[in-house]
This record gives C-alpha cells, structure tokens and sequence, in this order.
C-alpha cells in the first residue's frame, strides 16, 4: 500500500506525512487548524471532511490518527464510522491507553472496519526521517498498515506485538523506561553540577558519548543541550507530561509486578513542579530535545494529562 490518510498535521502526523511525500508516497490529510502550508506545497492532498478519504483513496483505505490521546480520538471515531467503508482500517498512533484501545477496537469491529492501535517513537526526528512503530492489532488488520510502517520506519524499527491494545501497551512500557532513563541522567547531572571543584561539565558529557556504557541518544540530547545553554539558564524546572506513565503504575500496581526506578521517576517528575532542581532542568531538556515538549508548564498538555484515559484502568481476563 503506498497511500494513507492523516488526521492530525502537527508536529509527529505532520513528520510522518512529509517523510511519506518525500518517498513517492500518496497522502491525504486533514488537520483542525488546516495543513501547514509546506507540507500541501509538497504535496499533501488536504481534505475537510472524512467522507473525502472515500474519494480521495483506494480501497481498502488506511488512516492513521496523530492526535491528543482521550476524548479527541472517540470523537473522530465516530466520524470516521460514518465516513469510512467495511474493511477500511484506522490506525490511532497516539499515545492511547492500550485498554481504551481494546474497547475502540471491539467498537469499530461493530461498524465493520478495522483497527490497529501503533505505539509511535522516535520523536520529532523519527517522525521526519524513519520512526519506531509498534503495531497492536489482528493479523488481517495489521497486515493493511503493515507495508506503510515499515516504510517510514528505521530499519528494524517495526513490530507487530500482538492482538489489540498491544502496541500501545508496549509503547507505555517504552515510555516507563524512558523515564527511569531520563531521570538516571537527571540525577547524573546533579551529581556533576554540585561537585565541590570546577569540573569540565561539558567535556565530561562529551566523553560519555563515545564509547561509554551509558552512551546514547539521550546522553546525546544533553550534551548538545548543555553545550548550547552551558548555564542552563533556559530549561525551566517544571517537568510537563501528558500522564501516560501514570498509568503504567496503576497498571503494574494491578498486574503486581513491582516497578520501583519506573514509579520513583513519576514521583520525582511531580516533585519538579515544586522544587528547582538542576536535575528536572537536564530532563526538561532532553525531552525538549527528542520530543518538543515545552521548557515549563503547558496548559493543554496538563488538560490532556487528564482527560487522555478515557476508561477506567483496564482488568486483563485471567
């Protein structure tokens, strides 16, 4: 398949969409603020209503949603129920909790269409020049995407995980270790910010990216942020996130599997919001780095921390 649909043209739809282009792929797209510019410039086919995607695409169609997790992806679910065919499939690349993506995907059986839930990493430069896809789904349905992820894909950077829910499980398992991982370095950061002695800080950090056991693209974020802000002055110490990894806790506290380093690093994550930490600066930063998020509080990412579950805390069968 080397055609898709897109809602959502921001900041990762919007990477993915110009990746496609650029690889001789079609793509149809829709966006509530309008397509940016550039990306109809390269040849984006923009469309105001869902039933366009009929028009503007072959059967089976495939859509993909990059768009706030919560109410926002029900919503444009049920517009694409009415607007889509029997056997075209949606593939929500959000970041949804993998139990409301089992009941969407129960839901949209009903109406006839597929759906496969694709844990999305790499952040904006994935997004632009190869992402990490992780596909949750039925083998059938999967199948239909499956062509179109490995295409925008690093190589190697695609999986199939499992039935529904599935890929956005194992997306929130990566976004748990992501934190314990940023939050390691954090604390690193202290530690060599508050020794009693100049310190090369940023040779330090330079060094570690060659070679050492901890190097990586985290390490890499950090040392090109200290480097370009060696006081750190524009980090704020507010540490924004859209509740994800939340979940993951209560999901582990349920499964009882213990998590303490993915836990403590949530925790410490709240306490930035009250405490002016040069750890929660070097987090701030590499995440801003991967993903874009802001230097300090987001009023629209604090909303989606709340709203971004729409169920309760999924109960696996046993």
């Amino acid at each position: 398949m080397d055609q898709f649909g897109v809602i959502g043209l921001g900041r990762m739809g919007g990477g993915l969409a110009h990746q496609a282009l650029e690889k001789g792929m079609r793509v149809v797209g829709a966006s509530r603020s309008g397509a940016p510019k550039d990306l109809v410039a390269a040849g984006l086919a923009e469309i105001r209503d869902f039933a366009a995607f009929r028009e503007k695409l072959a059967a089976p169609r495939a859509v993909f949603l990059y768009v706030p997790a919560g109410p926002p992806v029900d919503k444009i679910l049920e517009q694409l129920a009415k607007a889509l065919e029997p056997g075209d499939v949606v593939a929500d690349g959000g970041n949804s909790y993998w139990g409301d993506s089992i009941r969407r995907h129960a839901r949209l059986r009903g109406h006839g269409l597929h759906f496969v839930d694709v844990g999305t990493s790499g952040g904006l430069e994935g997004a632009r020049h190869g992402a990490c896809f992780m596909a949750g789904g039925e083998r059938d349905a999967v199948a239909l995407v499956e062509p179109i992820l490995k295409r925008l894909a690093v190589e190697g950077g695609y999986v199939h995980a499992g039935p529904p829910g599935a890929g956005h499980f194992v997306k929130l398992v990566h976004n748990g270790i992501e934190f314990g991982m940023l939050q390691a370095l954090g604390e690193g950061f202290e530690l060599l910010a508050r020794y009693p002695e100049r310190l090369d800080l940023g040779g330090t950090l330079e060094c570690w990216r060659h070679g050492s056991v901890i190097r990586g693209w985290l390490v890499d974020l950090l040392a090109q942020a200290h480097a370009a802000d060696p006081q750190m002055k524009k980090p704020g110490t507010y540490i924004e996130d859209t509740g994800e990894v939340n979940w993951l806790v209560a999901d582990a506290l349920r499964m009882e599997v213990p998590v303490p380093v993915i836990a403590q690093a949530v925790m410490q994550l709240i306490a930035s919001r009250d405490e002016t930490k040069d750890w929660a600066k070097a987090i701030v930063a590499m995440r801003h780095g991967f993903g874009g998020h802001p230097y300090g509080k987001d009023e629209a990412i604090a909303e989606e921390r709340k709203e971004g579950r729409v169920g309760e805390i999924f109960k696996p069968k046993t």
